[in-house]
């Protein structure tokens, strides 16, 4: 065993026997993402190394950094006895595998543009910056959709067609009424399946049409804001709330959800929001959505999909439990100890790193700047010192990728606004709706059946046992 092969062994958290030339990033569980930042970060601190972003994707297997280190590239390791015979490498027939999809085009898309070295961020060409800073959410839902900003009468056009659809059938109504005491998500993806079985057509029958998806799509950017609502309202013992005709999108969602007109103030950062999470390209929600549609499943089956992906503690989840970061964390000065504690167990910081910018989400600025701005108005700078603690533990992991991301604020904002932390995920949705229906009609213009392959690995030509030989 090298002093190499320790190291990997003890930073990964594996038996050392499992240590062969082979053995590559996303292989096995325990090196994902983090755990490779982690051996990265582990590899500079024993060979005195300083390791940029590309030899970070070069030294994604154990053979890799083993031939980096014996080339002379880097110090030579100290000397150790010698090392165990590795495992031999799959034969050249073997297929490449990448596993979660990592690195792999699945298609070509004129949506959403994103610089992963460089932190860009650009729906149909237009930066993310001048969206949240100018746009209102309907210019924005409108672009994604149609692939240009609207001029005054398509928008007014647009605006009077997702107004038409806030109202929701008192069937679904009342079944969000008896799921008043699941979580938000829970009832949203139940909710948006039945508003199925509601549109006017027949979700799961033939083929929709291009134009029905559309509209089943714009219906739904309308009407998800409004199930959040009503959800919420009825778990507080109140009927849901009917916004003013004449309310902006964001508008009309926050007072539906408080139950009283809002603030311009709170207007404006609801509308941020919706604008900064609308889309993020083949994320894995909507991908869901596109394998939904590649099947004919229908928009509204492609939105359930979505949803109960986004739902996940990886995916959109984390914008929860970046707010469980906050209390568990309890002040500014545990923040060290308790980054450090999670490294040693190699979990994950929530709010941390991304699965494909190499530096800080450009969502970021945007939600920081609402959660500075709300602090001062509330008088409660609390969680935003703990987060700005936090961030400052994980300094030396933002080198390699594990730079804030877009739940690192959103969370915090919503409590900010004496939302439950339970809505922050749903939050989200409210604005990512817009980019799975853009994504979803996407696949439907040119649609595939998306069809994957597995590596299969087991056992083969068993006899069952009492067969004839």
């Amino acid at each position: 065993m090298t002093n190499l092969d320790q190291l990997i062994a003890t930073t990964l958290g594996i038996d050392a026997d499992e240590i062969a030339d082979d053995l590559e990033y996303q292989s096995i569980r325990q090196w994902d993402s983090l755990g490779h930042v982690n051996l990265m970060v582990a590899l500079e601190k024993e060979f005195g190394l300083t390791i940029d972003d590309e030899l970070l994707l070069e030294l994604r297997s154990v053979k890799a950094i083993r031939e980096f280190l014996e080339s002379g590239a880097a110090p030579a390791a100290p000397a150790a006895t010698p090392a165990t015979p590795a495992t031999p490498a799959p034969t050249a027939t073997a297929p490449t595998v990448h596993r979660g999809l990592d690195g792999v085009h699945v298609d070509r898309s004129s949506i959403t543009y994103i610089g992963a070295t460089d932190g860009v961020l650009e729906y149909r060409g237009y930066s993310i910056h001048d969206l949240a800073e100018r746009a209102a959410f309907e210019e924005v839902a409108y672009l994604l959709l149609t692939g240009e900003l609207p001029d005054a009468a398509a928008l007014e056009a647009f605006a009077k067609e997702l107004r038409a659809h806030r109202r929701l059938p008192a069937p679904v109504l009342d079944l969000v009424r008896s799921l008043a005491h699941v979580h938000p998500m829970e009832a949203l993806r139940t909710g948006v399946s039945a508003l199925g079985a509601f549109s006017g057509g027949e979700p799961g029958h033939g083929d929709e049409t291009y134009d029905r998806a559309r509209e089943v799509g714009v219906a739904l950017i309308a009407q998800v804001p409004m199930l959040i609502a009503a959800h919420h309202a009825y778990r507080n013992g109140r009927e849901p709330g009917v916004p003013a005709e004449d309310a902006s999108h964001a508008e009309a969602f926050l007072a539906a959800l408080l139950g009283t007109r809002p603030s311009p103030a709170a207007v404006r950062f609801v509308n941020k929001g919706l604008i900064v999470h609308a889309d993020h390209s083949a994320n894995a929600s909507a991908f869901s959505a596109r394998i939904a549609v590649g099947c004919r499943s229908g928009m509204t089956a492609a939105l359930t999909a979505a949803i109960a992906t986004f739902a996940g503690s990886v995916h959109g989840g984390a914008a929860e439990r970046v707010v469980d970061l906050i209390d568990q964390v309890g002040s500014p000065a545990d923040a060290e100890a308790f980054v450090a504690e999670l490294h040693r167990r190699n979990q994950p910081v929530m709010g941390f790193g991304h699965r494909v910018y190499r530096s800080e989400d450009p969502r970021v600025r945007h939600l920081r700047a609402t959660v500075e701005e709300l602090s001062r108005e509330r008088g409660d700078f609390r969680g935003l010192e703990i987060i700005e603690a936090v961030r400052g533990a994980m300094q030396s992991y933002a080198r390699h990728g594990v730079a804030p991301n877009v739940d690192l604020y959103a969370g915090l904002a919503y409590r900010l606004m004496g939302l439950p932390d339970d809505l922050a995920v749903p939050m989200f949705v409210a604005g990512r709706t817009a980019g799975w229906v853009a994504q979803a009609l996407e696949q439907h213009a040119n649609n595939v059946l998306i069809r994957p392959l597995l590596s299969y690995v087991g056992p083969r030509g068993l006899s069952y046992p009492g067969a004839a030989a």
